[in-house]
């Protein structure tokens, strides 16, 4: 039996980024980039007014107040999307709408607030202005043959906003895995059908496949293979088309349990079968066929608790991804902790943010079929190999599933 971090370091060693493959920039969101982004022009294009309002010669509006303003004759209006038609003379302004091309002889542009439009065709400007005031100039965000995005960016809403800015429509991403997910057992019937006495729904099937998908993979599932040979390498064979193997199931030491002998048989080359760890602890990993297989528990919270911490990162690392583990807070315990030492324990609990700082309970149902915790925790709590817990106020390490116990509020403030 191996600790938790031992085998987090067999298997990352194991897995290899896969290949990149061209996506248009709205698939590629959530996706890693394969290649460098390069700006053709620059952004933007031209000076161009940051505000609605009067292109005009700074040094005409010199002294101008509310009290004495300075009256400017306007020689046209210029809208977004159009080219100036004359440039500005001294005396003369240009009715400006934000983002338009800043008119030839022009120095500023005084936003609308801080005027007044005549009767006459003049306008009556209330303040002075800066050189270059409200204007952005050209290339101030980036010029031709920048590189706008880097090989190895996670593509967010940001980076397709840039991609679109500099006209590019389709990029080399990593592909995202495809990963074949098998249960295994006698005991499990599909979610449709009303389990008869002696049968469980096979939930695990459900649940590693929306994990799979969470971590931007595709999940393929294969169903339920039986408590023989014969059906699990039948189910094995058929996920050989993926680029990753997750089974739950068949690998504790019961007479059924066939995995370990099926993948033995099936030419497969297992590096570990246990990891010191609750729950979770009858684990297995190796490749078959050159690709990674992950023997997870069938318990189903053990089974969550070692995708997490195991398949999770393999996946994002397949992906391209550098950003592979969960971002671990320290937290204060609201009530004593108690924990056999000999395994890393992760521990279902409720996280929350407080303005004093973050604050952690442990959930009454530990244990491992207890999925009514799982649906109520949004962390675990992280027990080292070696204690036997924590009294109450102790600072702890935890683990969030998400973003989601940073919301302040229900609108995310």
């Amino acid at each position: 039996m191996i600790s938790v971090e031992s085998a987090s370091e067999i298997i990352l060693n194991e897995i290899k980024p896969l290949g990149i493959e061209s996506a248009d920039i709205v698939s590629a969101l959530g996706r890693v980039l394969g290649e460098d982004i390069s700006a053709r022009g620059g952004n933007p294009p031209w000076d161009n007014s940051a505000m609605d309002g009067y292109a005009l010669r700074q040094e005409d509006i010199k002294g101008a107040t509310k009290e004495r303003p300075v009256e400017l004759k306007v020689i046209y209006d210029l809208p977004a999307g159009q080219t100036p038609k004359a440039q500005v003379n001294p005396g003369e302004a240009v009715r400006i709408m934000t983002g338009a091309p800043v008119p030839p002889g022009a120095t500023a542009v005084v936003m609308v607030e801080k005027t007044e439009p005549t009767q006459g065709g003049a306008v009556k400007i209330f303040t002075e202005a800066k050189q270059g005031e409200n204007i952005r100039k050209a290339g101030e965000d980036f010029r031709a043959g920048d590189t706008v995005i880097k090989s190895g960016s996670l593509i967010r809403p940001a980076e397709v906003s840039m991609l679109a800015t500099v006209g590019v429509p389709f990029v080399f991403v990593h592909k995202r895995p495809r990963v074949a997910v098998i249960s295994t057992g006698d005991e499990l019937c599909d979610i449709n059908e009303a389990p008869p006495t002696g049968k469980i729904s096979n939930s695990n099937g459900y649940a590693l496949a929306s994990l799979v998908a969470e971590c931007g993979a595709e999940p393929i599932q294969l169903g339920i293979a039986r408590d023989n040979k014969e059906s699990l390498k039948e189910k094995l064979r058929a996920a050989m088309t993926a680029d990753c193997i997750i089974s739950s199931g068949g690998v504790s030491v019961g007479d059924y349990d066939f995995v370990k002998d099926v993948l033995k048989e099936m030419g497969s080359s297992m590096i570990f079968w246990k990891v010191a760890m609750k729950p979770g602890k009858p684990l297995a990993f190796g490749v078959i066929g050159g690709k990674p297989a992950f023997g997870l528990p069938g318990n189903p919270i053990s089974s969550m608790v070692a995708f997490e911490q195991f398949v999770r990162p393999a996946l994002l690392k397949m992906a391209g991804r550098k950003d592979i583990f969960r971002r671990n807070f320290m937290a204060k315990l609201t009530k004593d902790v108690k924990i056999k030492p000999g395994r890393m324990n992760f521990l279902r609990a409720e996280l929350k943010a407080e303005e004093s700082g973050f604050k952690v309970t442990p959930l009454e149902g530990q244990g491992s079929g207890v999925i009514s915790t799982m649906v109520r925790a949004n962390s675990f709590i992280i027990v080292p190999q070696d204690s036997s817990g924590f009294a109450k106020d102790e600072i702890v390490k935890v683990q969030p599933f998400d973003s989601s116990v940073f919301m302040a509020d229900k609108h995310g403030y």
